[in-house]
């Protein structure tokens, strides 16, 4: 579980102070999904800057500079790859063709070293599987719908992707993992976080949350691109159907099992069970959102008291030979 956040500021009214405070303030409330490490991409004199550590985001001071129209950044708790060495964490960097662009990931990808070892992509020392989808840009020399399309289905795994041009296009690659996208449009402003949860606490935080805005919709299979004059475009992929084990008993290709158990190895970070965990997923509730629940200990708790009931005390006792 890690989280994206950022923003597109395409009208240039907001005082840099303020958009430097949003940054921060996303960075610090998208802990909550990761403390491993932490970055942040800009563009600045049209190159593509990156700045990250193998630290929480509170610890460092993310200053893009002024004259920054968009951040993209990213918050990790590490699956793959050693965050101290700071080449695995995010964002990456990335040519495709003639463009220069940063690249960021949550969730996991389940085919990366798949993909090398059928000469698909070149073998690297980056050691995170994230960094694979990256490449699959790359390899294509260009940038656009078309390659984004084709990285989508050619990956295997939970995602969403954002990617940030050295134009100042945002792209966000929607998959199965969380999004929440808002537009200010009387400020001229776009701000992204991988839940609500994240981006209620940053907003609040600086006063933003005082302001009108838009939800934009998003959902899974869809590419958005937000220019840097705020206009939005949009293609699509068709994602790949994974069928959850507790959906199915007979599957033997581990990739239908490893959501769940990325899910089950890391709650306990949070104060949750696993058995509560295995609860709500025999019930139906899926991995992102468990993964919301994990955010909102009140709405969790809702949750096992409804499964409780419909299933009953007896069910559940006999089941996972406890008491509630």
């Amino acid at each position: 579980m890690c989280s994206l956040f950022g923003f597109l500021d395409y009208q240039g009214i907001i005082p840099h102070k303020v958009l430097r405070k949003l940054t921060q303030a996303l960075a610090n409330a998208a802990e909550e999904r990761g403390t491993d490490a932490a970055g942040i991409s800009y563009i600045n004199d049209g190159k593509v800057v990156i700045y990250k550590r193998p630290k929480p985001a509170h610890k460092l001071h993310f200053n893009p500079p002024e004259g920054t129209i968009a951040v993209m950044g990213h918050t990790r708790m590490t699956t793959q790859g050693n965050e101290k060495y700071n080449y695995n964490n995010h964002p990456f960097a990335g040519i495709a063709g003639d463009t220069s662009f940063a690249f960021a990931h949550n969730g996991v990808l389940w085919n990366d070293k798949e993909l090398r070892k059928e000469k698909l992509i070149p073998d690297t020392h980056i050691e995170t599987d994230s960094y694979a989808a990256c490449q699959l840009i790359e390899m294509q020399n260009k940038l656009d719908f078309d390659s984004l399309k084709n990285m989508a289905e050619t990956v295997e795994g939970n995602f969403t992707f954002t990617v940030l041009d050295d134009s100042n296009s945002l792209y966000i690659v929607k998959g199965s993992n969380p999004m929440c996208l808002l537009h200010f449009k009387d400020i001229g402003l776009y701000v992204y976080a991988s839940t609500e949860s994240i981006m209620k606490n940053a907003l609040r935080k600086i006063g933003l949350h005082k302001f009108a805005n838009e939800r934009i919709k998003t959902d899974e299979g869809d590419i958005l691109r937000i220019d840097r004059n705020g206009d939005i475009t949009r293609s699509e992929f068709e994602p790949k159907l994974y069928r959850s084990k507790y959906m199915s008993l007979y599957d033997d290709s581990p990739y239908y099992n490893m959501h769940e158990e990325i899910l089950l190895a890391y709650c306990g970070c949070y104060g949750v069970d696993s058995e509560d965990v295995e609860l709500l997923l025999e019930y139906g509730y899926t991995c992102d959102e468990i993964e919301e629940m994990l955010m909102d200990t009140n709405l969790l708790h809702e949750a096992l008291r409804d499964v409780k009931y419909m299933c009953g005390e007896s069910l559940y006792e006999s089941c996972y030979g406890g008491a509630w």
